[in-house]
Formats: C-alpha cells, sequence, structure tokens
C-alpha cells in the first residue's frame, strides 16, 4: 500500500509543484517511507512509499525509463515476476534487484496498452507517455488497490488513491452525489455502481480497467473479465484438489513477500484458518520465521466466538497469537477518524472490529496482513445447483444434497427445499402477482427513503434500470458464481479494507482474489462445489493434512449480528438515538424518518436483525454529512 496522484492539463496551464506537494500532504498516512514528485508543463505526478516487499525498499517513484519519455507512478506488488523478468530484457541484473514498478514500466514500453493483460497482482498504476501525450491509467483485476479521479473536458484530468488527495485541488467539485445516497440506502441497489462515489463527478476507476487520458478526450476500456462459459474437466476428486492446492499455495506465497514480520487474520473460519496454515508451512520451508495471527474473540457473547476452531490452528504450533477483545467495542468509536480515512459514509457494520484488529497488527509491526475475506464467494458454496438439480428433474441427486445440507449445517430440510431450490425457479412476474394477491406489493425502493426524495431523483426508474440484472434468476450454477465474483459490492469492500488498513500502515493481502485461483474455481464443475451436502468440497479435499479436521469439516460459522446489537444498544445507544429520535433533521431529506424511528423501535425492543442494517446506514449517514457538511 501506498499512494498515487496525478494531473493533467488540457487548457494551457502548467502543472505546480505545490499542488502536488499538497496531494502528497493529504496521503501522508498511506506512505512515511518517502515521497516524490515529477511534473512538466500540463502534466505531474506524484507518490508517496510504504515499504513493504524487499524490493519496495530501493523503489524511488515516480519513475521514468532510461530515454525518459514513459513516467510511472505506481501502487503496485506485482505477482508474475519470473515470467516478466523472462519476457523483458533487464540485461541479467539480479532478480531481488528488480523493482515492481521497473516490470510495470518495461512491459508499457513492451507491450504498450496492453500491459495489465500481462500483469498478475495487486496495482494502481498511471503512466505519461510523452511521445504520445497522454495518461495511461490501469487498476487490478478485482479492485483491491484503489483508483478515484476527476475529469472535465477540455480542462483537467486528476486521480488519487483516496478523494481527500484530489480535494485539495480548488478544480476539484465538493459536492455530495445524490444518486449514490440512494444507492447505499437501498438494499436492492447496494451500491450496485462500480463507478460513481459520494461525491458528484469524483468516480473510481472499475476493477479490470484501463483508461487513456489525453486532449481527444477519455477512454475507459476493459483488459479483463471472467469469463463464465469456460469449463475445467479433469480425472478425479484428487486432481481437483490437488490443483486447487497449488492454486491456491502459490497465491499465499506469492504475498508473503515482505520485509517486515507477516500476520494473518484468524477467524477460526474455512478461509483465514487455510491461509494460516498454508502460510505457515511455506514459512517454515524456508526458516523465514513464524505467522502472526489476529483474532477477534467474544467471551461476553459466545453465541459470536469461534475460539475452539481457532485454539484448533493454533495448537498446531509455529504460530504467534494476538487477540482483541471485540464485543467490548463501541461501533461508533474513533468515527470521526474513520470517517476521515474512508471519505465516504461506508457500508460496513463490523468494520470497528477489524479497525482494532489493524491496530492490534500494526502495534506488532505487520506491514502485510493475510485476510480470508470472501473466500466462500471465491470457491463458492455451490447452492445455486439446486435449481439446477430442480430443472433437469435430478430428484434423487436433489434430495441428496437437500438432505446433506441439513445434515451438515443443522437447517430443516424443507427449508433448504423451498428457498434455495424451488423458490428460485417461479418466475419473478408470477412472484410480483403473488405478492400483490397477498397485499404484498413490492415496494420501488426501500422504505427507509424518503419518497420526496425518490421521485425527485427518479429513482424507480435507476431501480427498474438496475434490479432486472441484479434479482433475475440465474441459469446455472456458474452464471450464479459468476455473478458473485463480480459484484460491486466485492470491490467496494475492498476499498473499505484498503483505507481502514491505511491507517495503521497496513497493506492487506487477499490470496482468495488471486486472479488465477478465481478462474480455477469459477471454471469448476458444480459437483466440485457441493457434494453430498458439502459445501466448497474441492477446498475442503485440498486442505486435507493442512487444516484440523475440526475446522476442515465445520458447518456453519458464528453469527456476529450480536456483537453489533450489543455494540449499538450499549455501547453507542445515546449517539443512535440522538441521531434517530432527537436530531434527524441532516438526513431528513433523504431518509424517511418515520420509517427508521419504527425500525430502531423494533430493533431496541426485541433486538430485530432485519432492521440492524437499516438503523446502521441511516446512523453513520447522518454522522458523515454532519461531519462533511456536503451537500448538493
Amino acid at each position: 500500500m501506498s499512494a498515487i496522484a496525478g494531473v493533467n492539463y488540457f487548457d494551457g496551464r502548467s502543472v505546480e509543484r505545490s499542488d502536488l506537494g499538497c496531494m502528497l500532504e493529504r496521503a501522508t498516512h498511506r506512505g512515511p517511507d518517502g515521497a516524490g514528485v515529477w511534473n512538466e508543463r500540463a502534466a505531474g505526478l506524484a507518490h508517496r512509499m510504504l515499504w513493504t516487499t524487499p524490493e519496495s525498499l530501493r523503489e524511488k517513484l515516480p519513475l521514468a525509463n532510461k530515454t525518459e519519455d514513459l513516467i510511472l507512478t505506481a501502487d503496485v506488488r506485482i505477482d508474475n515476476r519470473d515470467e516478466l523478468i523472462a519476457a523483458l530484457d533487464f540485461n541479467g541484473r539480479p532478480k531481488n534487484e528488480i523493482t515492481d514498478s521497473e516490470l510495470i514500466l518495461a512491459s508499457y514500453e513492451k507491450w504498450g496498452d496492453h500491459c495489465p493483460e500481462k500483469l498478475l497482482g495487486d496495482f494502481a498504476f498511471a503512466i505519461w507517455d510523452r511521445r504520445r501525450q497522454v495518461l495511461f491509467c490501469a487498476r487490478d483485476h478485482f479492485g483491491v488497490k484503489p483508483f478515484y479521479y476527476h475529469y472535465r473536458s477540455g480542462r483537467i484530468f486528476v486521480f488519487a488513491s483516496e478523494i481527500k488527495v484530489l480535494l485539495c485541488l480548488p478544480e476539484v467539485p465538493r459536492r455530495l452525489n445524490e444518486v449514490r445516497v440512494a444507492d447505499y440506502l437501498d438494499s436492492v441497489l447496494l451500491l450496485a455502481d462500480k463507478s460513481i462515489t459520494f461525491y458528484q463527478d469524483i468516480l473510481r476507476l472499475p476493477p479490470g480497467h484501463c483508461l487513456i487520458v489525453g486532449d481527444e478526450g477519455i477512454r475507459l476500456q476493459p483488459y479483463w473479465a471472467l469469463d463464465p462459459s469456460r469449463e475445467l474437466r479433469l480425472g478425479s476428486d484428487e486432481e481437483y484438489a490437488e490443483a486447487f492446492r497449488e492454486l491456491f499455495t502459490e497465491a499465499v506465497r506469492c504475498r508473503l513477500r515482505s520485509a517486515y514480520p507477516i500476520g494473518a487474520m484468524l477467524s477460526g473460519g474455512l478461509d483465514s484458518s487455510s491461509i494460516v496454515c498454508v502460510a505457515r508451512q511455506l514459512l517454515a520451508q524456508n526458516g523465514n520465521g513464524r505467522v502472526q495471527t489476529f483474532s477477534a474473540i467474544f467471551d461476553d457473547l459466545p453465541q459470536c466466538d469461534e475460539r475452539p476452531f481457532i485454539d484448533a490452528v493454533l495448537a498446531q504450533g509455529e504460530l504467534e497469537p494476538h487477540f482483541v477483545q471485540a464485543d467490548r467495542a463501541d461501533p461508533l468509536a474513533e468515527l470521526d477518524r474513520v470517517f476521515w480515512h474512508q471519505d465516504e459514509a461506508f457500508y460496513g457494520p463490523n468494520l470497528y472490529m477489524h479497525w482494532a484488529l489493524y491496530r492490534a497488527a500494526h502495534e506488532q509491526g505487520v506491514r502485510i496482513l493475510f485476510d480470508g475475506f470472501d473466500g466462500d464467494t471465491t470457491v463458492s458454496h455451490g447452492i445455486a445447483y439446486l435449481p439446477e438439480l430442480a430443472r433437469a428433474w435430478r430428484w434423487s441427486a436433489l434430495a441428496a444434497e437437500v438432505l446433506g445440507l441439513s445434515r451438515n449445517f443443522n437447517v430443516s430440510a424443507w427449508r433448504i427445499l423451498w428457498h434455495h431450490a424451488l423458490q428460485p425457479l417461479i418466475p419473478e412476474p408470477a412472484r410480483d402477482a403473488w405478492r400483490l394477491l397477498r397485499g404484498r406489493n413490492q415496494p420501488q425502493w426501500d422504505p427507509i427513503i424518503n419518497p420526496q426524495f425518490a421521485q425527485r431523483i427518479n429513482l424507480a426508474e435507476r431501480v427498474a434500470a438496475l434490479k432486472s440484472e441484479l434479482v433475475k434468476p440465474r441459469r446455472s450454477s456458474r452464471e450464479d458464481h459468476w455473478s458473485r465474483l463480480t459484484n460491486a459490492l466485492t470491490s467496494y469492500a475492498l476499498e473499505v479494507a484498503d483505507k481502514a488498513a491505511a491507517a495503521f500502515l497496513i497493506s492487506p493481502q487477499f490470496p482468495f482474489f488471486d486472479k488465477r485461483l478465481a478462474e480455477f474455481c469459477l471454471a469448476l464443475p458444480a459437483e466440485q462445489k457441493i457434494r453430498q451436502g458439502w459445501t466448497r468440497m474441492v477446498m475442503r479435499h485440498a486442505m486435507a493434512n493442512l487444516l484440523p479436521g475440526k475446522v476442515q469439516w465445520r458447518g456453519s460459522k458464528s453469527n456476529l449480528s450480536p456483537m453489533l446489537t450489543r455494540g449499538l444498544l450499549a455501547h453507542a445507544r445515546g449517539i443512535v438515538e440522538e441521531v434517530i429520535l432527537n436530531n434527524p433533521k441532516t438526513i431528513e431529506a433523504y431518509v424517511d424518518t418515520d420509517v427508521l424511528r419504527k425500525a430502531y423501535d423494533r430493533y431496541a425492543s426485541r433486538g430485530a436483525s432485519g432492521d440492524a442494517l437499516t438503523v446502521w446506514k441511516g446512523v453513520t449517514l447522518a454522522l458523515w454529512l454532519r461531519q462533511t457538511g456536503l451537500t448538493q
């Protein structure tokens, strides 16, 4: 994790070094280990360095090529270093002397606009191409590294790792984007747009895309996309498990390059435990020390606690554990600081737990911190295979899976059959008609949204345009898997994690968002994702003899909603009620405050989990708007 920034004018102005300096000043928290600027007439680039990998200790950015007609700024970790070094000309230099930024620059020299197609890893970068007089920008496949920009035709293009860095330039507008507010509040849209932000005319570069900017305008184009039509066929379960294990091990190995102690989140779940066990094995083989683990524990909320599974992993030895007492934390504590780092109202009720874990890792000198975030999406639970079996009239196979799921996860078989196998087969028009007959017509938008606000921004049209794609039934388990992997909420969550980690000089690592692993898992046959009621079967097989059996074959995971309820109603009740009951003025233009009050009453009296996110969104939006003072 480092910081990048840059400016390109199109109206004859020259970039001032003082403006680049201002941008760097706003990004100090992302890179205390060095700073640099480059400018030439209408273009300027800036960089702040956070040392993480051994190669980064010798990196100095912005970086120019030998002929000084290409200049790069980058926040990057390249994983296919050996492949690129072999394909590019480095005159026999030792591999450990070649930096990741040099690899990007040489790749652009050789392949031009196609260079992102050749890169593996996490990256956000911009190259000023003096010959073409264009700025070439790219962001990694899943959006692990952030990239925000503002563009005004004929005048300016400005980009940075964080929104606050853009806002130090007077040309960048500081206005609320009300469409994003609606997307944030609506439970169907739920931040579905991969480009917009809470700021009008400040955009994010979508994952897997590049951007070419010049006097003639701006061109956004994808360089990579997951292929939902590809299917992998191997000879046996053992071959699938071996292939998964090799890819997963490589996804962990290439992220272990670190000049600092290695840390890893350990929740006791299948994802984080697999990362920890593989990382421990790799470090032991190379004699590179121990993995430090960081776990949230819940002594006062045993229904949230996963200590038995955490302890099973720790009992294997060669780990250095650290614990955070998460059930005693206030979810709204330090919220001003959190908002400053996030730049936006954030959809992350559990972020305060991660905030505490990042702090604990920072106190131990960790800069590389592994996270098992969303491994279940990458590997896939395979539940969408159930309606696929029903469509094919494979009733005995369907019954076997339903009964297996019921047995393994302690859920009613009839509930599984109806909700996951039969209900998805009902056409949406039929569902709407049934709801209408029962007097439960589907609202056009989430009830928390103020109807006058919805009408003013024509929300019904936006919901109709996006909803058909977001909620339409998937015709196959692979199509469902693909839609979850490409969901906008995934890249948004990665941005939230990046900015929270930046507050503690930590670069989070997400092995499950390795391009190679994701492509492999998507291409697997459905039977490798669910078998005999065991979800994520290929991973369970692959982790044999690495994971404790207690973790490898665990069924359900703990429910963290009591943690949020305790936090909001015990630790933060005063500020929650001040916002919702006493002073909702900040949000009344956007939120139906009567609906919000009723949701809070249900939540406060019965702890109704269905109202938790409604309360969270209303309160955090109000507090963020108060802090920023943003208006349309």
